[in-house]
């Protein structure tokens, strides 16, 4: 699953440049794929949803585009299936962020709250008695 994060960092991949907002043709080059492509991802990939334009051209944020990146990963280099892809993509949603989760076990395990939840204990201890 972290490796499927870190698609965007892997050399060979190319550097998305620092806009709000890409024209399909600026994705398609970045990505090394036709437009048609593209649109057909968006068909597929239902988390893959570009704003359009008021004259109706998809505009893909940095989002997107790191989103692409990981779904030609996924289907040109792990040679995953359409399904399989959908999946992998819906499972990396789906799992715990492992950032999360060791953020929150500092948190608990901090200096500053271990004589709190240790003082609390013993107060339940008490009432226990």
């Amino acid at each position: 699953m972290a490796e499927m994060m870190d698609v965007a960092l892997q050399p060979g991949v190319p550097d998305i440049p620092d806009k709000l907002y890409f024209k399909i043709g600026e994705v398609s080059e970045l990505l090394g794929v036709e437009p048609y492509v593209l649109r057909y991802w968006e068909t597929e990939f239902t988390v893959l949803s570009p704003k359009k334009s008021g004259t109706g051209h998809r505009l893909y944020r940095r989002k997107d585009v790191e989103l692409l990146l990981r779904i030609k990963h996924l289907l040109y280099e792990k040679k995953f299936t359409i399904e399989g892809a959908r999946l992998s993509l819906q499972a990396e949603a789906r799992a715990p962020k492992p950032r999360a989760a060791k953020r929150l076990q500092q948190d608990l395990f901090s200096d500053d709250l271990l004589p709190n939840i240790r003082r609390e204990l013993a107060e339940i201890l008490q009432l226990l008695k």
